[in-house]
């Protein structure tokens, strides 16, 4: 049986009320020896900080965050607050509206420029929040900035630490010898499959998450750690689920009501472990809490109208005809249907079996993330705690709160 968490809901006293509070300033200094430090602050070196007052433009805030995500481990939130750093270092703002005004700005080009805007607008809406509420402790306003800057970079350099939280959550949770089910790939689930396997024997499917197929990246990590692993297709959910203990997810974003954000595919998966009463838990960073309220995949802001429509050509209805000499109405004959054979149920009289795959234009009319619903959730794991969906909401309006 899966093991029942002592404490849920809200974050337990321990747990810091905000990140805000601690994010950008005493959690960073707990783990500013750590591996994790060393690596961003080498990202950081050769990009030195000029305070003094500019009269150029702001730098294309999408190619700094280009930059940033060059390195796979940078997550995109952390890539977001990293490229608002040098905004403010590059900034020639004299006041705090001025400050907030570019950051507002250059936040609006990366959601804009970026395919997929959602764990980004997380990093931009947490960091602003942060700026918009850090004390003054300086007359002079360009060494508030550089103060600003300074404690930017030091929470980047803690990200790895909330993964490793993360994991000792998951931990207690997964029990010997367990069948897990995860989908596509996740850096948090990677490091919480790996931490249990050192004391736990264990056992992994994981979807093969198409398009992208990024099941086959955490598949051959898994594999070379030595962790029995297979790969499902993603419409064999439902038959492995009976064989699952437990379903691990990781996600592009937590949102205010409870719900997940996460590959196209969690969905389908969280809905069929809760017909099957298995335990479904997410997995997220702190800095993935969104302030986002979607009641269904149409609230995303990866929608458009485009997605998943259907062609606009009508068919064209049967008229009857009205004969005038005999004031009689004929009806109208259906023209006659092709006989469907097996074979011509896949393939049409112009399709070979080499067309079987989807084109470009077709996928691009798929979604690549979905929303799922906060009652399908079990509890969250995160840095600040082990969350129930109506923790995570609390959680979130406690942090953008005025």
């Amino acid at each position: 049986m899966t093991a029942t968490p002592p404490r849920t809901g809200a974050p337990s006293p321990k747990s810091p009320k905000s990140p805000l509070t601690t994010s950008f300033g005493s959690t960073a200094k707990g783990l500013s020896r750590s591996s994790s430090v060393v690596k961003i602050n080498t990202i950081l070196e050769d990009q030195p900080f000029d305070f003094s007052p500019k009269t150029t433009a702001t730098p294309d805030a999408y190619t700094i965050y280009q930059r940033f995500l060059a390195n796979e481990s940078t997550p995109m939130p952390i890539a977001a607050i990293l490229t608002l750093t040098e905004v403010i270092a590059s900034s020639g703002a004299g006041t705090m509206f001025e400050l907030v005004e570019a950051m507002k700005s250059a936040a609006t080009v990366l959601k804009t420029k970026s395919p997929n805007p959602i764990s980004l607008t997380a990093g931009c809406d947490l960091f602003i929040r942060f700026v918009t509420m850090a004390r003054q402790d300086y007359k002079d306003f360009t060494a508030h900035k550089a103060d600003l800057v300074r404690q930017g970079k030091e929470y980047a350099a803690t990200a790895t630490g909330c993964r490793e939280k993360i994991a000792e959550h998951a931990f207690g949770f997964i029990k010997e010898d367990a069948i897990i089910l995860t989908h596509s790939y996740s850096r948090v689930v990677m490091q919480a499959l790996l931490r249990a396997n050192k004391r736990k024997r264990i056992s992994v499917y994981v979807t093969e998450a198409r398009p992208r197929g990024l099941g086959m990246k955490t598949y051959e990590a898994l594999t070379a750690a030595g962790i029995p692993c297979t790969v499902v297709l993603d419409s064999a959910v439902a038959y492995c689920m009976d064989e699952v203990d437990l379903v691990l997810v990781g996600s592009e974003a937590v949102v205010e009501s409870g719900g997940l954000i996460n590959a196209v595919g969690t969905l389908s998966m969280a809905i069929i472990a809760k017909a099957a009463n298995k335990p479904f838990y997410a997995l997220a960073e702190s800095y993935k809490f969104l302030r986002l309220f979607p009641l269904s995949q149409y609230d995303l802001p990866t929608h458009n109208p485009g997605m998943l429509a259907l062609p606009s050509q009508k068919p064209t209805l049967l008229r009857p005809r009205f004969d005038s000499r005999n004031s009689t109405i004929i009806p109208s004959t259906p023209r006659p249907h092709a006989v469907t054979t097996r074979s011509s149920m896949f393939f049409s009289s112009t399709q070979t079996q080499q067309s079987s795959s989807m084109s470009a234009e077709q996928l691009d009319k798929n979604p690549e993330v979905d929303y799922t619903r906060p009652d399908l959730i079990t509890l969250v794991f995160s840095d600040v705690g082990i969350l129930t969906p109506d923790g995570i909401s609390s959680f979130l309006v406690g942090v953008f709160a005025d």
